[in-house]
């Protein structure tokens, strides 16, 4: 949406994202606040200003009481954090804008899924469920249907995979009783458990064990807003978790995936309930799965309407498939670079997605845009995209440029969440329960004290010896086992069947 250039920002009109020029007549360009569900994306070369665009859309929203949800890849982002010190450049743009900067720091929760730059953030294994755990691993579809065989066991017997040594023992546990367990779901194979179990190595090594336990994040945590009104930013610091490129996308889609399941439909709200940032985007469509892919698609399609938007940020929008990027309605395009014949795919793709401007040629302009330049399209009121406008991005009301260490640990200080996700909470799960059960199995099968190698009793003293009477097992037969294992656990079951996110449940069910 356009409208003239006045002297005062106006919230009202929408987020406010920069200046145009249509006929030499200068027009901002504003992010309407009832059409920011429709999903977007944020395009561009490295170094051309998606970062500083992101914050300016998250500090935006924010400001309308609208908490945001973004991953700080290169650790810039934290900046915003801070109160801004503008230099003389973005002074002078902003006063070629009509605009009057604001010093203001957005109120921010820094998290860090290794718990090192941020607030731990935890879920288990059973929230993450086979599909996602199994793009994680980075398993093929024979060793995907086993781990999905082990989280069917799991629920089916009452047993929580809270961390991944309940997950490895829980691949033991199927692994011994392969027998019995493949007359009722299928063949198990003791080299997919066993390249499972290299796969969970290879993950706990890489620091991915810090991520499933307990206390899981709750998503009420993320979705604040401050007594002055302004929603919470939360900030995840990515540098390290970017070495774990599929840990990354996995963790970010289970994070969708939890809010569209958890949340309620509200149709089109006035503003959004929750923004979603989606830094590197490309990460989670390489090499992903079919299935993945359509529940990707599923999830962004109809998650809008439970009053979130999420907004993909990747260099070239061919990184993104069809399916999904048809859907992302506002564009956001910085410069591209064409060095290569892939490139030119992408720059034509890229300038084909906008609706034409006559005043300028869309793949030229791409292609000479400058640091803080943007080609933008959003929604109107009826929902249609606007013609495409080059536009300079409005600088930003915080720092540019990341926050000390000595700032973000007085951040995590103030944080509304401190001290709720520090310390790791360690309750009964499958490892203590099977081993118990491996206990009890070892104990009732060996021999009574005194007896003799050959299993016959030792003669009292002075005492005929009694003939002994055949011992009973204390095993349960497999038909008694799973009679009182059904009976057990069926509530349980059917609780973590409902609650299960989307994605994490595809296969399992």
């Amino acid at each position: 949406m356009t409208d003239a250039a006045a002297p005062a920002l106006d919230q009202t009109a929408g987020l406010l994202l920069g200046q145009s020029s249509d006929n030499g007549v200068a027009r901002r360009e504003y992010l309407l606040w009832n059409r920011a569900n429709r999903h977007g994306v944020i395009a561009g070369a490295t170094g051309t200003g998606k970062t500083v665009t992101l914050q300016i859309m998250a500090q935006g929203f924010s400001d309308m009481g609208v908490p945001v949800f973004c991953a700080d890849v290169k650790g810039d982002l934290s900046g915003i954090s801070q109160i801004g010190t503008p230099n003389e450049k973005l002074l002078a743009r902003a006063t070629g804008m009509g605009l009057t900067l604001r010093p203001l720091a957005a109120p921010t929760v820094f998290w860090d899924l290794y718990g090192q730059k941020g607030h731990p953030v935890r879920a288990t294994v059973s929230e993450i469920g086979p599909l996602l755990m199994a793009r994680m691993l980075d398993l093929n579809d024979v060793q995907e249907g086993v781990l999905a065989v082990a989280f069917h066991v799991a629920d089916k017997e009452g047993l929580l995979l809270l961390g991944l040594d309940d997950l490895r023992a829980m691949l033991v546990y199927v692994a011994e009783n392969a027998a019995r367990i493949g007359r009722e779901v299928g063949n198990v194979a003791p080299a997919s458990i066993a390249s499972i179990q290299r796969a969970l190595l290879q993950l706990e090594q890489d620091g991915g064990d810090a991520f499933f336990g307990e206390p899981a994040l709750k998503l009420t945590d993320m979705m604040k807003t401050g007594v002055d009104g302004r929603g919470q930013v939360n900030v995840l610091d990515s540098t390290r978790l970017m070495n774990s490129p599929r840990l990354y996308g996995a963790f970010l889609l289970w994070l969708i995936s939890e809010l569209f399941e958890q949340l309620p439909e509200v149709g089109d709200p006035e503003k959004p309930r929750l923004v979603f940032f989606f830094d590197e985007a490309h990460l989670l469509f390489k090499d992903a799965p079919r299935p993945l892919l359509e529940k990707v698609e599923q999830v962004v399609r109809l998650i809008r309407s439970k009053g979130v938007g999420i907004y993909f940020i990747t260099q070239n929008p061919a990184d993104i498939p069809d399916s999904v990027l048809a859907q992302l309605g506002n564009r956001i395009q910085h410069a591209l670079r064409a060095y290569t014949p892939a490139d030119q795919r992408g720059l034509k793709a890229a300038s084909e997605s906008f609706r034409i401007n006559p005043a300028f040629d869309t793949r030229e302009a791409i292609q000479a845009l400058g640091t803080g330049e943007a080609l933008v399209s959003v929604l109107d009121e009826k929902g249609a995209p606007t013609i495409v406008q080059r536009t300079l991005i409005r600088p930003p009301d915080s720092r540019l440029g990341p926050a000390t260490d000595p700032e973000r640990a007085a951040v995590m200080a103030a944080s509304p969440v401190r001290g709720v996700y520090d310390t790791v909470i360690d309750r009964e799960s499958a490892e203590e329960i099977l081993a118990a059960r491996h206990a009890a199995e070892t104990a009732a099968e060996a021999p009574a004290p005194g007896a003799t190698p050959g299993g016959r009793a030792a003669p009292a003293p002075r005492a005929a010896p009694a003939p002994r009477a055949p011992r009973r097992s204390n095993r349960q037969t497999p038909l008694e086992a799973l009679t009182k294992s059904v009976l057990r656990t069926a509530g349980s079951t059917l609780t973590r069947e409902l609650l299960r996110g989307v994605l994490g449940g595809l296969k399992r069910r």
